[in-house]
């Protein structure tokens, strides 16, 4: 072989050589699918790749064939760090007069037109009558310490209860824990022991210049409990549209998987259950229905309350905790629930976070109502003391 056609031989061999391994073939495997991407969508990342930065799609778009990601799910982590939660001041009402004592206990609180009706625990501690007296303040007077035009310590009168027999009809009477006035109308619950917890609804009357109040003893209608924890009833009161709805104490998912709200006719005949959130410690007590259909209830914990300990706490997670109570397992806070279609609901809105004024004592707050626009009045039963204090909302 001459010598030319020997580098031919050697050329042909380096071009086979050096010819690219990851050439791709002219046309596609018979196996393979070609997938056609309208020109109007967006670019959609391969399947287990991450989307760049800023391309995601909008809020309203979704997939109607979704690849199930193999990748575990990440733990969501709250929106604001514990620290960062807001926390709201307390201001004190300087009280006078019979209310002043310890004894009062203040169980619940609602407006009958501009005066706000406080309810003692027991009534008959407060009466030389076995039936009792429940305690009245005009707005005018909050308002006035509010402003700082009266600086005098409010001493509410005391407004008879009428209501004869009622506590006889009664085994082992624990006291009013909730009311609620439509009108000249006037609800309340009231808590028995009887080998287990019992409530009770009763109905009545308020004479319109409060000169009196009224219940009427043969209008009692038992409430069931929904755990067999001691001390425990249906403690808060509200009115949604023609129907009383009364929500238990105890809706944590460990003591009560499947909480309801029991509703019931003007006449407090029962007539049918509402679902309820499963939301951890006690709720104690709730302000008027807005025109929304919402409604805010008191809800507090102390370290002592062994049986409604909660290992997590999801609204925390959620919305994280205030300067104090990431100190301490105390909880003093007001959570906003709403009427929807699908029961009540928690709403979207973030509790309102007490500043706690003991790391190590919560103030038994056991009455609340709204103060229009401003803000919270809010009442404690014997723990530490009485107490009536105003929460501004908004701040």
């Amino acid at each position: 072989m001459s010598r030319l056609g020997i580098w031919l031989i050697v050329a042909l061999v380096l071009a086979a050589c050096l010819r690219p391994a990851s050439t791709p073939p002219t046309s596609p495997p018979a196996s393979s699918t070609t997938l056609t991407i309208p020109l109007d969508s967006p670019a959609v990342p391969p399947a287990g790749s991450a989307a760049p930065a800023g391309s995601e799609a909008p809020a309203g778009d979704v997939d109607p064939n979704p690849t199930p990601s193999l990748e575990p799910t990440p733990t969501p982590v709250p929106t604001n760090p514990p620290s960062q939660a807001p926390e709201y001041p307390v201001s004190l009402f300087p009280l006078a007069g019979p209310i002043n004592t310890s004894q009062a206990e203040i169980s619940a609180m609602d407006w009958h037109q501009d005066t706000l009706i406080l309810v003692p625990q027991y009534p008959s501690r407060f009466s030389d009558s076995d039936q009792g007296a429940l305690f009245a303040l005009d707005k005018t007077e909050i308002l006035a310490f509010l402003s700082g035009e009266s600086l005098a310590p409010l001493e509410p009168r005391r407004v008879p209860l009428v209501a004869p027999g009622l506590v006889e009809r009664i085994p082992g009477f624990e006291g009013f824990e909730a009311i609620a006035f439509e009108n000249d109308r006037v609800y309340m619950t009231i808590e028995a022991r009887q080998g287990q917890m019992v409530g009770y609804l009763v109905t009545g009357y308020a004479d319109p210049d409060l000169g009196w109040i009224s219940l009427d003893a043969t209008s009692l209608t038992p409430i069931q409990p929904q755990t067999t924890i001691p001390n425990l009833s249906d403690e808060a009161l509200v009115i949604f549209g023609n129907r009383l709805v009364t929500l238990y104490e105890a809706n944590g998912v460990a003591v009560n998987p499947a909480p309801v709200a029991h509703l019931f006719d003007a006449s407090s005949q029962p007539r049918d259950q509402l679902s309820f959130p499963n939301i951890e410690f006690r709720l104690t007590d709730a302000t008027r229905v807005d025109d929304s259909g919402r409604f805010w209830a008191i809800n507090t914990f102390y370290t002592g309350d062994t049986s409604l300990s909660a290992g997590l706490d999801p609204l925390a997670l959620e919305f994280g905790e205030g300067a104090t109570h990431s100190q301490t397992e105390v909880v003093e806070r007001l959570v906003e629930f709403q009427f929807s279609e699908q029961g009540i609901v928690l709403a979207d809105t973030p509790p309102v976070q007490l500043q706690l004024s003991d790391l190590n004592q919560t103030r038994n707050w056991e009455a609340i109502a709204r103060l229009d626009e401003a803000g919270f009045l809010l009442a404690t039963d014997e723990f530490p003391e009485t107490l009536f204090a105003f929460v501004p909302y908004p701040p």
